[in-house]
């Protein structure tokens, strides 16, 4: 599946300063639909090349990361749950900054 990632508010520095990622994502085994879950856990192992603890907690995002999936808050779309389709835009935004 086709998707783009984009990452700002410093998260592309995790991703060796690479802001948006064009990217092929294989559905996981046995599945019909691929959840931000699955794809999260690929972005984990994929792309995130320093750092994962500042991107991820547990299975999701950290507090203090917005997720935008299609310009909509995947909070509004049921977050680990929400159903990505071909070409979708998800955008990972960092929103804690130092001072």
């Amino acid at each position: 599946m086709q998707l783009t990632l984009e990452f700002g508010g410093g998260l592309e520095l995790l991703c060796q300063s690479v802001k948006i990622h064009n990217v092929n994502v294989d559905l996981p085994k046995g599945a019909e639909k691929l959840t931000m879950k699955d794809l999260l856990s690929w972005v984990s192992t994929n792309l995130i090349k320093e750092r994962p603890e500042m991107f991820m907690k547990g299975e999701s995002v950290r507090p203090g990361v917005l997720v935008l999936v299609n310009d909509c808050d995947w909070e509004l779309s049921g977050q680990l749950d929400t159903t990505l389709e071909e070409k979708d835009v998800v955008v990972f935004i960092s929103t804690l900054h130092g001072g």
